[in-house]
């Protein structure tokens, strides 16, 4: 007897291993008129601000990190300041860490136990000299700075006495040559260990801000201007670098504060360090960068042609002097260089100059917060 005919049409009966069960048919859409099917309607999607508005909380199971504590302090105090190791998910306070971390860094963090310094390849005089780039010159192509030959006219009057402007210093190269090797190849090796290139000038990339947007003018309250005499100091000493004859200075990693910079010959004071180096960029494009030694070099009134020199790819041994914390009074006394920008020829440089004399062995150090005073040095050895 066949089955009734009293379901619905949409259901069929079917016979599966002698079990009767029932399957729904999908309805059928009425045929149209036209022989074309219709387009299925565009589907909406809700946006995530509405999905998450109206989404549960769930807890996941997993690593659980409210406990982590500082390998240095042994406190979890200062979460924010917590850095979490990528490798071995140890946590360390960014102001424990030596040297210390300033930001926060931008991808993957290793600590110092997980975090694996390669082997830095060793310098011959040959390798020193193509790192450098230096140049062979005799002795009637050195440069030597023009000595102040103008003729002043007599004056009958009476003069009003005026406190005598300080010149800069150029720096006195050491005599023995192999102790300029010895000096230049301590850069070349922290310089190396950063994954940096040496270069003794500002630099600008196609993609970052051209040399035109370097005016002095943008200065916000203007700029000192570097006089001729101080102009023939620099570019003397910038002769002398070509040469291989570079301040005496030396690169000594510290434990605790990183790469330094020690006097390894006497220095006077209002000597001619270094120019701070690097590429040149707009401040607002570095807003989140995690690089600790930015430098401001043109604090514009308006604040989209603000510039910083950034040395995380190129530069010279500035991108290793110490700052101080001057936030104590022992931190400031160890100040022996000044950090000034310059009105050069139209162009904003940044120059480092001995504010008093240095005795060989001393660390140098200046205030990084000689403008701005946002670098926050509190924590600073």
């Amino acid at each position: 007897m066949a089955p009734s005919s009293s379901s619905s049409p949409a259901q069929k009966i079917a016979a599966v291993n002698g079990f009767i069960t029932k399957r729904t048919d999908a309805p059928r859409l009425p045929s149209l008129p036209s022989s074309r099917s219709p387009s299925p309607p565009p589907k909406k999607y809700r946006s995530m601000a509405d999905i998450m508005a109206v989404a549960k909380y769930a807890v996941v199971r997993g690593d659980d990190y409210s406990d982590a504590e500082c390998q240095c302090c042994g406190t979890g105090e200062r979460d924010d300041e917590l850095l979490l190791c990528d490798k071995c998910d140890r946590g360390y306070h960014m102001t424990c860490l030596r040297p210390v971390v300033v930001r926060v860094p931008i991808g993957h963090w290793f600590c110092p136990s997980c975090s694996v310094q390669k082997p830095v390849k060793s310098f011959s005089q040959k390798k020193i000299v193509d790192f450098f780039g230096i140049q062979k010159c005799s002795a009637s192509d050195k440069y030597a700075p023009q000595p102040d030959t103008k003729r002043r006219r007599r004056r009958s009057v009476s003069l009003v006495l005026q406190k005598k402007r300080r010149r800069l210093v150029p720096y006195t190269p050491a005599d023995d040559h192999s102790r300029r090797l010895a000096q230049m190849r301590s850069l070349a090796t922290a310089l190396t260990a950063l994954g940096m290139v040496f270069c003794d000038d500002l630099i600008y990339q196609q993609d970052m801000a051209p040399r035109s947007a370097n005016q002095a003018k943008f200065e916000k309250g203007g700029m000192q201007v570097l006089c001729k005499e101080d102009i023939g100091t620099v570019e003397y000493c910038r002769e002398m670098a070509s040469r291989g004859e570079c301040p005496p200075l030396m690169v000594v990693h510290d434990s605790h504060e990183g790469y330094t910079v020690h006097a390894d010959g006497p220095i006077k004071d209002m000597t001619f360090i270094a120019e701070y180096t690097g590429d040149v960029d707009y401040i607002k494009k570095r807003e989140h960068d995690d690089c600790d030694s930015l430098m401001t070099l043109l604090s514009a009134t308006d604040p989209s042609k603000s510039l910083v020199i950034c040395p995380d790819k190129r530069g010279n041994i500035a991108r290793f002097i110490s700052g101080i914390n001057n936030h104590t009074v022992d931190g400031r006394k160890r100040q022996n260089l000044k950090c000034v920008r310059y009105n050069v020829n139209g162009e904003s440089r940044v120059l480092l100059v001995a504010t008093r004399d240095i005795a060989v062995g001393e660390r140098l150090y200046y205030d990084y917060n000689g403008y701005e005073h946002e670098y926050p040095t509190q924590h600073f050895v």
